[in-house]
């Protein structure tokens, strides 16, 4: 989570929302790693998960990242965790909670789903008061 933090950090440093993300192969070892980039790609899918996902699925040479595991700053959005389940990841851990924007234990469960067809085991609260504590400076400063 602490290499997801500093993607947090150097996104916020860009001017996107402070939202990191890093992903671990099957084998343990750093996939990716990268923050938001919605702002610099002009892309609103350019969410960090989103950004990870794609960079793994790469490496990896498949659209499946079975065995992988998902660490993320803040609680992903409906579209992150629904690309969370398409692409077959077996762990995600978050830090900060959203409640007005997560899609994973809060807003639709997309996990919870009966059309969801695969359910990552879920942790929530990982590295929690520094993911939140970016956040609220982000958003304070932009005030």
């Amino acid at each position: 989570m602490q290499i997801a933090l500093e993607e947090a950090a150097a996104a916020a440093s860009r001017g996107e929302v402070p939202v990191g993300a890093v992903l671990i192969g099957p084998d343990g070892n750093l996939l990716a790693r990268d923050g938001n980039r919605i702002v610099e790609l002009r892309d609103p899918t350019a969410h960090a998960e989103m950004m990870v996902i794609r960079a793994g699925a790469r490496a990896l040479g498949s659209e499946r990242l079975t065995g992988c595991d998902l660490y993320v700053t803040l609680e992903p959005c409906p579209m992150c965790a629904q690309a969370m389940a398409f692409a077959r990841v077996r762990r995600v851990y978050y830090g900060a909670a959203d409640p007005k924007g997560g899609g994973i234990d809060h807003g639709p469960r997309i996990f919870a789903q009966p059309t969801c067809h695969h359910a990552p085991e879920v942790y929530g609260g990982i590295g929690e008061g520094e993911a939140g504590r970016l956040l609220k400076d982000f958003f304070a400063a932009r005030r």
